[in-house]
């Protein structure tokens, strides 16, 4: 059967999850109207596309599995103390990446922190697309556009619709990536082992980036402490244009 299923031109895959509040209708009219005039206003104003999304790393995820005896389950030792950081993160249609790794929780301040930095990196306006998370709908972060509109624009993915965002490919990438065997005692050390995997996971998908490529030299070294610490990576070709 499986011969059969071959030449008819079918795989053993697996399925891709959609949820059931998704509405079909509204991520139709994202890839037939709105991401077209995202794409059109971007090329008119000479302005740059992000996507962006944060995600958070706890001190407890599993990171994955290993061979072991049978009736005899491996262990790994670590710190029983629970804490947790988080990465805000963007990935441009021309093959840049900015990221942020932060160790509160994610809020209205936090995202206009992440505005202002990533801004500050381009002489151009930026749109940037994001889910609908709270944070990004407050009353706060719509009124950092209103008072920068030559910077920054914001655009909203259709709800309960993340396959629509690249950025999420490097959320499950850094997941993945984790050591096997992290130790760390605390939210500074988790920071720092999570902030070297954001520039060199490849991304799993059929529009799979190559790995990321290392700069020439790190974006103002040594003036933010890590756990606030924005920075630029060169990917070759994220996300369709």
């Amino acid at each position: 059967m499986g011969k059969y299923l071959r030449r008819w031109g079918l795989s053993f895959q697996r399925p891709d999850k959609r949820a059931v509040e998704q509405h079909p209708e509204a991520v139709r009219r994202w890839h037939e109207e709105t991401w077209p005039a995202i794409r059109a206003k971007g090329k008119r104003d000479g302005g740059e596309i992000l996507f962006a999304d944060q995600v958070g790393i706890r001190s407890d995820q599993v990171t994955g599995r290993t061979w072991g005896e049978k009736g005899r389950t491996p262990v790994v030792r670590r710190n029983g103390n629970r804490f947790s950081v988080n990465a805000m993160s963007a990935i441009s249609t021309k093959g840049r990446m900015h990221f942020m790794v932060f160790t509160e929780s994610f809020t209205a301040e936090v995202m206009c922190r992440f505005l202002d930095r990533l801004t500050g990196h381009f002489d151009h306006k930026v749109h940037l697309v994001v889910d609908g998370h709270s944070a990004h709908r407050s009353k706060k972060v719509r009124d950092w556009p209103a008072d920068h509109p030559d910077d920054v624009e914001p655009h909203f993915l259709p709800p309960y619709a993340p396959e629509l965002n690249p950025d999420e490919l490097v959320n499950a990438d850094l997941k993945h990536s984790l050591p096997k065997q992290h130790r760390a005692r605390d939210q500074a050390e988790l920071a720092a082992e999570n902030t070297p995997l954001l520039p060199q996971t490849p991304t799993p998908a059929t529009h799979r980036p190559r790995p990321l490529r290392r700069p020439a030299r790190p974006l103002r070294p040594g003036r933010e402490p890590h756990q606030f610490l924005i920075n630029t990576r060169n990917l070759a070709g994220c996300c369709r244009a």
